[in-house]
This record gives C-alpha cells, sequence and structure tokens, in this order.
C-alpha cells in the first residue's frame, strides 16, 4: 500500500488506513474517486452534526412547515422527524437533496484538488494561501470530516438505543 502512503490524510501513527483493500491495486483514479466520495460524505456530516444540535438545543426555523397549519416546533428531532413531515416537505427535502447532488456538489472544472467544488466561482481568499497552508487547510477539513461522520452515526445510534449523548441543562 505503499503508492498512497504520502496521500493527504495518512497520518501517524497509523499513516495509510485501508483494512478492506479497496486500493490495494494502487488504480489512482478509484483513490481519487473514493476521496471524493470521503470528503462530500464529511462536508455533509459536518453539517448533518450542527443541525442535529441546533434542534437539540430547541432552536427552530420561524412560521409553518405547510399550509395546514402545522409549525417547524412542532416536529420532533431525529428519526421521530420522518413520520411527522407533511408529504409535500419529503418531496421538497428530496428535490433538494437531488438538485444539490446533480447539479451544486459537483466538480465542473477540474479543480485543483479532488473535492474542489468552487469551479472557478467562489473562492473566498483560497487562492490567497500559500501551497502549505492549503495542504494543511485541506488536512483539517479531511479529518473533521471523518470525526463528523463518527460522530452523526454515534448521534444516531444513541437516538435508538433511547440514550441521549446531549447534556440536559
Amino acid at each position: 500500500m505503499k503508492a498512497f502512503e504520502g496521500e493527504l490524510g495518512a497520518q501517524p501513527p497509523i499513516g495509510f488506513y485501508d483494512p478492506l483493500g479497496l486500493v490495494a491495486d494502487g488504480d489512482q483514479e478509484r483513490f481519487d474517486r473514493l476521496r471524493y466520495v470521503e470528503l462530500k460524505h464529511g462536508r455533509v456530516s459536518m453539517l448533518a452534526v450542527v443541525g442535529y444540535l441546533v434542534q437539540e438545543a430547541g432552536i427552530r426555523l420561524p412560521g409553518n412547515i405547510d399550509l395546514s397549519g402545522t409549525s417547524f416546533a412542532e416536529i420532533p428531532n431525529g428519526f421521530a422527524a420522518l413520520s411527522k413531515i407533511p408529504g409535500p416537505g419529503t418531496i421538497q427535502l428530496v428535490a433538494l437533496i437531488g438538485l444539490l447532488e446533480l447539479g451544486v456538489m459537483k466538480d465542473i472544472t477540474g479543480g485543483e484538488f479532488v473535492g474542489d467544488f468552487r469551479n472557478d466561482y467562489i473562492d473566498y481568499g483560497w487562492d490567497t494561501f500559500d501551497e502549505e497552508t492549503k495542504l494543511r487547510k485541506r488536512g483539517i477539513e479531511l479529518n473533521q470530516g471523518r470525526a463528523a461522520m463518527m460522530g452523526i452515526l454515534a448521534l444516531m445510534v444513541h437516538e435508538k438505543m433511547g440514550v441521549s449523548l446531549i447534556p440536559t441543562i
């Protein structure tokens, strides 16, 4: 597995970790595809953890979720929300996710690196950083995404077990 030991994310003490041997053949194209998916799932997981914590804090959108008067505050947190969101709301969520997947969260122009979704449109100062800083920031994003994937999984598992990980105040 020496082919990917120097890649971003291969960090001490483990180094490059591929227990299932998904890129054991050293295929760079497959590695890039898996890295792309890892970044995308990490970004979604970071949003999911924040959303979960915001809802657990009792913060809701104002107003109603549908025309019949169901307020956002009436929708419970977590898995229980899936059965309480009105049908048109579920359709809207699926449509939004589809739109993001098919039209927004894409590397259209090739980008500077795998997972670069700026598409020559948004910069936010990225181009002002030196290469060392860019690499460090990409590593931070990758690790935070990995932590968020484990975090949202833990929140979901504990919710199903009936054990809250959120401290009460």
